[in-house]
């Protein structure tokens, strides 16, 4: 089987290396050039292709006509995507016969759209997924292929729910491609009546609402370093929480937002909740205890 294979990220790194141990012949990848002002956390699909002397390339627009003249000349049996961060267009998915597949972050219907794994913590599910799919115009709307499912403990971060479905990713694609190699592809009906559309996060979208409930945990959870973080500003200055826990003792009667009680920071919700503050940043440097009770009590907080 020749592939031409669009892919990012470490799903992107983990399902090329999965195509290559099962001798898959990947003719062509198409991947990212890494945007400077983004932290690049994750591993690079461009330095697999030259460890394994794979022509990789990085077009800007993936609907501009000299990508689908690369495709083509690659004859592709089968096209597949891991993480690329654009939509194919229709003309790319069909330049191969047996088809084009993506590898989703979540158990679809659930969670179509962008960066699935963030909104799944934020709204508090306890398990997600990967899914690989067939493409189809809309997104993450083909049949469905294979699915692994995870478990969402209740204190993980996005970022650690991601690690797991890094390997998921790998388990699926690993297990159902002997099938998708001999030429019998299993599909599944992928209702989206029973499913869900989320677009993208900003970092903006990290800002903490502290007069709602504690539901503040998992915005914490799902916006946790590497990603920008939750935070609130006051008096002109950005506090970021990088690590927290729910605190299920009782506090004194405070007011919603940032407060220092017997040395430890908290951040006080709504519903008089608290996260317990293990690490906190001020303008982006670690702040103690003792530093945000001065700030808190010069700007009268």
């Amino acid at each position: 089987m020749r592939a031409v294979v669009f892919a990012y990220h470490n799903v992107g790194v983990r399902c090329l290396k999965v195509l290559l141990a099962r001798g898959v012949d990947v003719s062509l990848v198409v991947t990212h050039q890494d945007n400077p002002n983004e932290t690049i956390w994750f591993e690079s699909v461009a330095d697999v292709c030259k460890e394994h002397g794979i022509r990789a390339i990085t077009p800007d627009d993936p609907k501009a006509p000299e990508l689908l003249t690369d495709v083509k000349a690659a004859k592709p049996d089968i096209i597949f995507s891991f993480y690329y961060r654009h939509m194919l267009p229709v003309d790319v998915l069909s330049a191969a016969p047996l088809g084009a597949y993506n590898m989703h972050g979540s158990l679809l219907p659930k969670y179509r759209g962008r960066v699935p794994v963030n909104w799944a913590v934020l709204h508090g599910e306890t398990e997600t997924g990967a899914t690989l799919h067939e493409m189809a115009a809309k997104p993450d709307a083909g049949a469905i292929i294979a699915q692994t499912v995870v478990p969402i403990l209740p204190d993980d971060t996005a970022h650690e729910v991601f690690g797991k479905l890094t390997v998921a990713a790998e388990q699926t694609l690993w297990n159902v491609l002997p099938d998708m190699m001999a030429g019998r592809i299993p599909k599944q009906p992928n209702d989206l009546s029973k499913g869900s559309y989320f677009g993208g996060r900003k970092p903006e979208d990290g800002r903490i609402d502290w007069s709602q409930p504690a539901q503040a945990y998992n915005l914490h959870r799902a916006v946790a370093p590497p990603y920008p973080g939750a935070f609130t500003d006051i008096n002109g200055r950005s506090y970021v929480i990088e690590r927290a826990r729910l605190y299920k003792d009782p506090l004194p009667s405070l007011p919603p937002g940032l407060a220092v009680v017997d040395n430890g920071i908290f951040g006080v919700c709504g519903d008089g909740g608290a996260l317990a503050i293990h690490s906190l940043l001020a303008d982006g440097l670690p702040i103690s205890a003792a530093e945000l009770k001065a700030n808190l009590s010069a700007s009268g907080e």
